[in-house]
């Protein structure tokens, strides 16, 4: 039996369609926040759909659960307005650049 996963989509602006379609299988929490726990194969499916279907301006962020460490992976498209990083192997998304001054 396949296992479900959790897949979490944020996005800058969705296209109507695209948008209408993810309420019939996510929870939208928020505007344009979409959470579900759907089977491996729906959520790249889902993936997919959403790299066909939403052009750059979507600015989209999609974290999909995995069976292996760190536990999830990190898809983008467009602008997101943050940044995905890789740091000792983890996907990370910084949130807003922090500059550090020597303050000696």
């Amino acid at each position: 039996m396949e296992e479900s996963v959790v897949l979490v989509v944020i996005a800058n602006d969705l296209p109507p369609a695209v948008r209408g379609r993810m309420k019939l299988w996510f929870v939208e929490p928020r505007a344009n926040v979409f959470v579900s726990g759907v089977k491996d194969s729906v959520a790249k499916k889902v993936v997919e759909y959403l790299y066909k279907h939403c052009p750059p301006e979507s600015g989209l962020m999609v974290f999909r659960q995995i069976s292996k460490a760190p536990g999830y992976e990190i898809y983008g498209v467009g602008d997101t307005k943050r940044r995905v990083t890789q740091f000792s192997g983890l996907q990370l998304v910084i949130e807003k650049e922090i500059q550090f001054h020597n303050i000696l």
